[in-house]
Formats: structure tokens, sequence, C-alpha cells
């Protein structure tokens, strides 16, 4: 078949993204109002602020604000995740970053599955958390031996979504009634179902162990645990859930907040309840088990190596001086050393941009349009920006934050404090797993300022060496 009658990767991603919110909305209604509460303050936001409009339809991030998702997953075997990061392919999702939670507590290393480039971005920023249990981390040799065989045994994909991998692989691309087909398939492997794979009393061993363990050993799949809508204002979604009577969990996760965000903001409300059938139950007999739960995001610009660091810093100091996990009791007094520390932190774009903090996509102002580029050749970029030649509009922040999202898992599984694993990250076993290296998150924001820059000069005819970053 000629590649021209293949759907695009987005056009399969924008399906899968629909379809996925979907089957959430039908399994947790909860779901439902979250979207319409955020849709409500996104309006609001932009309503009241016609400039950030402005500049939202200059990057594009418009036409993406009322569709963007993130939903996580939880594997359990290595040829899972090397499927997965096939099956995602399809969608031109590619894995983005590394991520160890196990010294937060959580027995995973992950991933994200996302578009890269940034027009498609644009077009659909779905993105997939996908985290891969680290069994070696049960220490019961027993269970780990139990939960081994049980993740071995299971199948998570169709037999028709394996060929239509195949098939796109060996083509280049699916035909529209293929790739429909595809979503469909492929989606199966996201739901959720209530039947348990093991025994109660292995489920209750498993859940010892720790609560995420049972919930990616005990059922038949990775059922989609969370679907994230992207909100203007995180502070405004927390307060009109509780007027919906929703209650969120009690610390925002992330940096305080500001006039101008910096990478993610996160907050939820508790999982749910969710009745299951345990093997060797009576028939009428049933238990419960509480995995899934609903998030919403908020996403500010992204941070080079100096600006992390600096955050990093900024959230030690807050970390240690609160001295212990941010929880609902200690949740005013952590907000108030969070904002107190990150004062730190600058808090407008023209001086984290001037001190490298973070990444920004340029722009040639109009009246660069017609200049000669000879008049602006010996000026420095800085000089093109403060004279008014170049505007700069900061870059998002696609990805996550380890502690962030720890944090969320924790608040969402309960449970006594979490424990600590002494096991050392495993970045090369987790790229054996995936079958291929993650990419670096920040090379990506450092080329598509990059690619910004080449397209002002080109624009402007100013040689791209006159430019002292």
């Amino acid at each position: 078949m000629n590649a021209s009658n293949f759907s695009s990767t987005d056009e399969i991603r924008s399906a899968f993204s629909h379809a996925m919110s979907q089957m959430y909305r039908d399994e947790v209604p909860l779901y439902g109002i979250l979207m319409e509460l955020v849709s409500e303050v996104n309006r609001e936001v932009i309503s009241a602020d016609p400039e950030l409009f402005k500049k939202l339809a200059q990057t594009g991030e418009i036409h993406r604000l009322h569709n963007e998702r993130h939903g996580a997953i939880r594997v359990g075997t290595d040829a899972e995740l090397s499927m997965l990061c096939r099956l995602f392919a399809v969608m031109g999702m590619e894995p983005v970053g590394y991520y160890d939670l196990a010294p937060a507590g959580v027995p995973v290393h992950s991933t994200a599955f996302r578009a890269i480039e940034d027009a498609a971005l644009n077009t659909c920023p779905f993105r997939v958390f996908t985290s891969l249990l680290r069994v070696e981390l049960i220490d019961d040799t027993e269970l780990r031996a139990i939960a081994q065989h049980l993740l071995c045994q299971r199948k998570i994909f169709t037999p028709r979504a394996l060929e239509l991998i195949e098939q796109c692989e060996a083509a280049g691309g699916l035909s529209a009634a293929d790739a429909s087909e595809f979503v469909d398939r492929a989606l199966e492997t996201f739901r959720w179902h209530n039947i348990a794979t093991v025994s109660l009393d292995q489920y209750m061993k498993l859940s010892a162990q720790h609560r995420l363990i049972a919930d990616v050993v005990a059922f038949k799949g990775p059922h989609i645990n969370h679907l994230t809508p992207r909100t203007m204002d995180i502070d405004a979604v927390q307060r009109g859930m509780f007027m919906k009577g929703i209650v969120p969990k009690a610390v925002i996760e992330g940096p305080p907040r500001r006039k101008c965000p910096i990478l993610l903001r996160q907050t939820s409300f508790k999982a749910l309840e969710e009745s299951i059938s345990f093997v060797g139950q009576e028939v009428g007999e049933s238990g419960s088990h509480s995995a899934r739960f609903g998030e919403i995001e908020q996403r500010g610009v992204a941070l080079t190596p100096k600006g992390r660091a600096l955050y990093d810093e900024r959230l030690s100091v807050a970390r240690n001086e609160l001295g212990e996990v941010p929880n609902e009791a200690n949740a005013a007094e952590y907000v108030r050393i969070l904002e107190k520390a990150f004062q730190a932190f600058p808090d407008n774009y023209e001086e984290m941009r001037s001190l490298g903090l973070a990444y920004f996509r340029y722009f040639p102002a109009e009246r660069a349009m017609e200049a000669s580029g000879n008049n602006l050749q010996m000026k420095s970029l800085n000089q093109l920006v403060d004279e008014g030649w170049i505007r700069f509009e900061p870059i998002v922040y696609e990805d996550f934050l380890p502690v962030s999202a720890a944090g969320i898992f924790q608040s969402n599984l309960g449970g006594d404090a979490p424990p600590h694993y002494s096991a050392n990250s495993n970045q090369k076993k987790f790229h054996s797993a995936l079958g291929r290296k993650t990419l670096n998150e920040l090379e990506l924001y450092a080329e598509s300022q990059t690619r910004s820059l080449r397209s002002c000069a080109r624009i402007m005819r100013i040689s791209e060496a006159s430019w002292m970053l």
C-alpha cells in the first residue's frame, strides 16, 4: 500500500486518546465530572486574560488544551513493556525519560510514552506514564515466585492487536480501516476487569508487600489507573472539587503556585473502592480493590539542567524543613514552607531566560518581518529580544517529576508510611526490557528551542553565528 493511504500516527493517537477517554468516563463516572470542572476553570482563566489567549494561540497550545490527557499504567514483565513500546510506536509515541520511584517507596521504574515533535504535540499531546514492576524488590521469596508465575502466564494483548502491530511495522503504516480496528483492539489492554487472577489470601499477601504490587500482579491486565486533563489553574480546580463533593488529596504535588508556572503541578481525588471477585470465592461473594483515581495537572515551562538543579535544591530545602512526608495534617505548614523556599527561584520569564533556567521558543516580531538582515546582523540575541525584534514564549514541560509521581501513588494507594527500598536505580535493565533506550527529555527541549532560533534567523535573514546565547 502507498504510504499516502496510511493514517498518520497523529490521527491514530488522537483516535486512541478519545477512545480511552470515553472508556474511562464509562468506568469512572467521577472522571466526567472532573472534565466538566476543568473545562469551566480553563474557560474562566482564558476569558479573564486576553493576553494569555494570544500567547496560547501564538504557540499553538490553544488547540490542544481541550483534548490534552495523560494516562498511567503499570506492567509486570519485560515482555509486556517491550510490546507496549511497539504498540505506542504505531501511534507515534516514543519513550521519553527514565524515572526510578523505588527510592520514594514505590517498587517500579518508569518512562513516559509521548509524541516528540512540536507539531505532533500540538495536534495531540497524549502521554502514557508507564511503570514496570521491580519484582526483585518483593522480599518474600515464595511470594516473589508466585508473582513471577502469574505475570508470565497472562496475555495482556489481543491476538489481533499483535497482528496489526506487526503489519504496521512491516508496511510502514496502517490504512484508515486497519487503524480504526487497531484502536479498538489495543484499547482492550487498558480495560478494567473486576475478576482477580489470585485468591483473596494471595491478594492480601501481595498487598501487604505493597498495594501497588497487588494492583499489578492480581489482575488480567494493566488497567488504566488514571486519565489526567490539563488545567490552567490547579488551585481553582482543587477548590472546585470540594464544591462538587469530590475530596482531593491534601497537598498539590510539585512547585508552589507562581505567576509563571514551572514544570508540573498535580492533584487527585482518592482511589475508588471497586468490587472484585477472587479465585475460589463462592458465587455472590466479592472483595474490593482500590487503585484507580482522578488526577489533574497544571503544566509550566520546561527547565534547563541549571533550572532543574535549582528546583531540586529548593524542593529538598522545603522537604527537609518539614521533616516528614507532606500529608493532610501538615498540608498548610508545607505550603508555607514551600512558598518560602521557592522565593529563591525567579518568578518571571525574562529573568529565567536571562539566567538560563528555562527553555523558550522564539518568534520574529511583526516589525522584524520587514527588517533588513544587515541592520540586525551584529546584534546579539539578547539585544534583539530587548529591542523587540524577537519575542519568546515558554516551552511547555511535557514530562513528569519522580517525587510528584510517587506522592500521587502513595496518596491513592494508602497504607502505612512508604517502605524504603535499598536497590539501586537500574536504567540499563529498564532499557533492556524496553528494547531500546529512552530519550532524554532535556535534549528534546533544547532541540525545540534551537529550531525556533534557526527559524527566526531564516525569516529575518540573520546569520546564526551572530547570536551568542
